[in-house]
């Protein structure tokens, strides 16, 4: 329908098929004529956008929030922002509305962590949304696992754990073995192998009998290693996920080393959990 026939039409009307595609069809449509503007700015096709918990969120947020319009809370919550105390940070994924979440450090349970500063200490940090962040001083034993309720994220949806994660300038023993990485869902148990740091460094020209042992674990062959992100921290995908309903209880994760040898020099921001497709990093901090 074009012209003046699909401008007859009342503005509710219009709105309410525009409410029926996405967030990025409403913002394409808003171009096509002032009266397609005026709908697909209306604060009924926005409120349809956002997440039906979305007042229990803003009620959780560190610091008030301030919109003119649901148009504009939606772009809002389109970048991160802090909940719970601080303790997590909350997301839309722009394309799509979809939820995204991440649990700072201080969420997780990271052994050692809290209780011997000598293994692991929370330091504060400004490259980070989280105030402070988990550094690992030395330890043998590396084990971090976590867990979040389902019924939190968005539904029928595809999503992926990811550690956020980066490396002191002086540190050794996180090249030496690989680690686990689980992720569970209801019935759902994925389990894979990954490398925190490649075996070998560039510098070592002569590497040692355990480092030509683990030769074999190529780039090619190893199925996950961190990967840089654009706010200079680094990437581990832990799993992936299908929340059908939010009825199958607690997402939980892990990553473990449990090897002898020492290791040092991992910070740990935390973990995010975002949609698998077109997932987006957050674009304030």
């Amino acid at each position: 329908m074009e012209g003046p026939e699909f401008s007859s039409l009342p503005e509710g009307c219009i709105s309410y098929v525009i409410s029926l595609t996405s967030p990025r069809d409403a913002c394409r449509s808003s171009a096509v004529s002032s009266v397609f503007q005026e709908a697909s700015d209306s604060d009924f096709v926005w409120e349809r956008f956002l997440p039906r918990d979305y007042s229990d969120i803003l009620s959780r947020a560190v610091t008030l929030l301030e919109y003119s319009s649901k148009k504009g809370l939606y772009f809002i919550l389109c970048n991160s922002i802090l909940i719970d105390d601080g303790k997590k940070s909350f997301w839309l994924q722009k394309l799509t509305g979809k939820k995204c979440y991440m649990l700072s450090a201080g969420e997780l349970r990271i052994v050692w962590a809290g209780s011997t500063p000598d293994y692991w200490d929370w330091v504060d940090s400004t490259e980070s949304r989280f105030p402070q962040v988990a550094e690992l001083f030395s330890v043998c034993w590396l084990e971090i696992t976590g867990k979040f309720n389902s019924r939190f994220l968005s539904p029928r949806t595809h999503y992926v754990a990811y550690l956020i994660l980066k490396f002191r300038g002086h540190n050794y023993g996180l090249d030496l073995a690989p680690v686990e990485l689980k992720v569970k869902l209801g019935d759902h148990l994925s389990v894979h192998q990954a490398r925190l740091r490649y075996p070998l460094s560039p510098r070592r020209r002569s590497p040692g009998p355990l480092r030509r042992l683990l030769l074999w674990h190529t780039e090619e062959n190893l199925e996950r290693v961190p990967r840089v992100r654009g706010d200079e921290w680094m990437e581990l995908e832990l799993g992936r996920f299908y929340n059908a309903d939010g009825n199958d209880g607690y997402v939980e994760f892990s990553l473990l080393d449990g090897s002898t040898h020492w290791k040092r020099g991992l910070i740990i921001e935390g973990v995010e959990i975002r949609p698998s497709q077109e997932a987006e990093v957050p674009v304030t901090r």
